[in-house]
Parts: structure tokens; sequence; C-alpha cells
């Protein structure tokens, strides 16, 4: 029966051999891909792809805060569900605009 050390030798070659043939597949893939892009002269428009990774067109940076609670520092962008903090100084008489940054 193999020793605990035996054995954790053996996953740590097995561990680089798997990184290995990972990266060596990953290589010959993007080869396979790039010669059958020249041999049909296809380009990365011509696939539909963007540049980026699983980017969205949709997706849009942060929205700049419209309105902040004075007393904490909380902000709201304005965009989704009022805000815990915005709701309650609301129904307190207060207005959304005297919030506003």
């Amino acid at each position: 029966m193999p020793t605990l050390q035996q054995l954790l030798d053996q996953k740590a070659a097995l561990d680089k051999q798997i990184e290995t043939t990972r990266r060596q597949e990953h290589s010959d893939a993007i080869a396979q891909v790039k010669a059958l892009m020249e041999q049909h002269r296809l380009t990365v428009a011509d696939l539909g792809l963007r540049g980026g990774k699983n980017t969205s067109p949709r997706k849009g940076g942060k929205v700049a805060a419209k309105f902040r609670n004075t007393a904490t520092g909380e902000t709201w962008s304005g965009r989704g569900l009022q805000p815990k903090w915005l709701k309650a100084a609301v129904q307190g008489g207060r207005k959304v605009e005297d919030f506003a940054v």
C-alpha cells in the first residue's frame, strides 16, 4: 500500500501533466482555428465576436450618484428601486429633490 507522501507525489506529477496537456491542447486548438480562418479568409468580425471577454453591448460602467443621504453618505443613482433611507425620508415628509447631488 502506498504511503501518503507517495500519493501526494503522484498527485503533484499528475497535476503537472494535466496542466501541460491542457496548455498544449489549447495551443493546438488556437492553431487549428487560425488555419481555418486563413483558409476561408475569415476575420473576427465575420464570426460576430467582440474583442473582449463576454462583453455585452448593454452593460456599461457605473452611473453617477444623483441623490445622497447627507447623514450617512449613502448614494442612489436614481435607477432601480428607491433605497430604504430615501423611502423613509419621503414618508417622513421630505422631498426626493432635497437629496439631489
